[in-house]
Parts: structure tokens; sequence; C-alpha cells
């Protein structure tokens, strides 16, 4: 199957999935039935066009993080820059810092591949656009149309991140 017809196949998919578990969803709190189909149709194609734009993102992602690491210890320097140079936030900079120095010293040579990270940014752009969207839209059951769409989202990026990793081994 080429990659423009499982993608194609995909937003069908999300887009059916989507639009019945949103109709369901609201449709439970509410009896107007003009605004639970307009919930419905909007979740279904909103999940369908993230499904097509998450699954490029999560490619360029791999791409990028795929074969690369992170170290703990580089952790530190990241989290521990002081914007300013107040007593409290050096006192604060100086506890975090010695904290962070332990981790560092422990996990010494402790690394994190790249595919963890690589899902991450494209999940927080959908999540936020999938809330976003259904909050203007005033969806009656927000978390109960959202959510599913989040954690499902999640799983398929580290599903098709692996699978992606695999095709290159």
């Amino acid at each position: 199957m080429s990659s423009h017809l499982r993608l194609l196949l995909s937003a069908a998919v999300s887009f059916v999935f989507y639009f019945s578990w949103t109709y369901w969803a609201n449709n439970m709190v509410s009896d107007d039935m003009g605004l639970v189909l307009r919930s419905a149709v909007v979740q279904g194609t909103l999940s369908a066009t993230i499904t097509l734009l998450f699954t490029f993102a999560l490619e360029k992602s791999v791409e990028r993080f795929g074969e690369r690491s992170l170290s703990l210890v580089f952790v530190v320097p990241i989290l521990c820059s002081v914007h300013s140079k107040t007593l409290q936030n050096i006192a604060i900079y100086k506890t975090f810092n010695a904290a962070l120095d332990l981790s560092a010293k422990k996990a010494s040579g402790t690394v994190l591949p790249g595919t963890l990270f690589a899902p991450l940014l494209p999940l927080m752009v959908q999540a936020t656009i999938a809330i976003g969207v259904n909050v203007i839209n005033q969806t009656p059951n927000l978390w109960l149309t959202v959510a599913p769409s989040i954690l499902f989202t999640g799983l398929y990026g580290y599903i098709y991140t692996y699978t992606l990793l695999n095709k290159r081994a």
C-alpha cells in the first residue's frame, strides 16, 4: 500500500471513528441535535486533518531525533539558566543545580533515545488544536470528546515512530 493511500485511509478511519465517538459522547448530555451533529462533524474533520498533519510532522521529527540521544548530563544547563539575578533565584539555582549535579553523577552515561521525544511536539500541537477548536465550538462534553483523540494520537505516534525506525534498520 502506498504511503499516500495509507494516509488517506488513516484520515478516513479517523473521521468515522471520532465523528461517531463525538456524536455518542455529546448526545448523552445535550438535546440540541444541531449542536451534537455540528460537534461530531467538527471533531471528525479535525481528527482526519490532524491525522494527516500529525503523521507528516512525526516523520520530520523522527528524521531529526530518531537516531540521536539526549544525555541526562546536558539537561542541567538547560534547566538551570537564571534570567533574573535576585537572591532568591540564585539560591534556587544553586539548590536545583546541586540536586541535578548529584542526579547526573548517579545517571552518568545514561542516555535517552531521541525516539522518546520525537512524538511529543506533534502530540502537544494536536492536543492544543483539538482542545481549542472544541472550546470555540462550545462542544458540550469537551473532555470526553478530546481525551480519546489525544490518547490514541499518542499511541499512534509511538507505534508509527517504531515502524518508521524499523523500516530504516
